[in-house]
């Protein structure tokens, strides 16, 4: 009985993998962030300045059900923030490497749809910049280490509004960093990013 059954799962997951497959539809997205990294150590709140930077990458749509899709995507994107401390000025440029994990929901005609998303992100460093005393430019170093500048890995929450015209979108959205990216944490420093992204997004199929 178990054999016999073998081959009708094999037919099943394939018939299963094969619609999943078929309704897949990959895109780009890029755009600017508005960031800022929060910054608190030794008891200084600092009020960093916000540059803007860029974000690009892929995007795929995998309908879930209904007017719900799920929406991976893989960008580059640049954050980081200018500071002034008492007299001293220093920035951050970190660049990372950021996948979004969105639910979006979408309602509206065929030409234009108003879509609400939601969903975690994951995120870790890859490079950037750092200015600091005397305006030397430097390469960030990533780690825990009293020598380091931020944490490698990131994690937090997106959501945002976009509008739908005719397979072009073009959204907001707000970033916020729930994990703590000080190296250190010997004097209750916290450091925590915070984006506004602009973004226009298309699917290279099915628009």
């Amino acid at each position: 009985m178990k054999r016999s059954l073998k081959p009708l799962l094999v037919i099943f997951l394939t018939f299963v993998f094969g619609i999943i497959h078929s309704q897949i539809k990959p895109g780009y997205i890029f755009g600017v962030n508005f960031s800022t990294v929060s910054l608190n150590a030794k008891g200084i709140i600092s009020s960093p300045e916000t540059p803007v930077s860029f974000h690009f990458g892929g995007v795929c749509e995998i309908p879930v059900i209904g007017n719900l899709t799920f929406d991976p995507a893989i960008l580059l994107s640049a954050k980081g923030s200018n500071y002034k401390i008492d007299t001293v000025e220093f920035s951050l440029s970190p660049i990372y490497i950021e996948i979004p994990v969105i639910m979006m929901y979408s309602f509206g005609t065929d030409n234009i749809k108003i879509s609400l998303f939601a969903g975690p992100y994951f995120a870790c460093g890859v490079g950037g910049y750092k200015i600091g005393q005397g305006g030397e430019l430097q390469n960030i170093n990533y780690g825990s280490g009293a020598n380091d500048d931020l944490k490698t890995l990131d994690f937090g929450l997106n959501f945002g509004a976009g509008v739908n015209i005719k397979g072009l979108l073009i959204s907001a959205q707000y970033g916020i960093g729930l994990a703590n990216i000080a190296p250190e944490s010997t004097f209750d420093s916290e450091m925590k990013n915070k984006v506004i992204g602009i973004s226009i997004s298309s699917l290279f199929a099915g628009k």
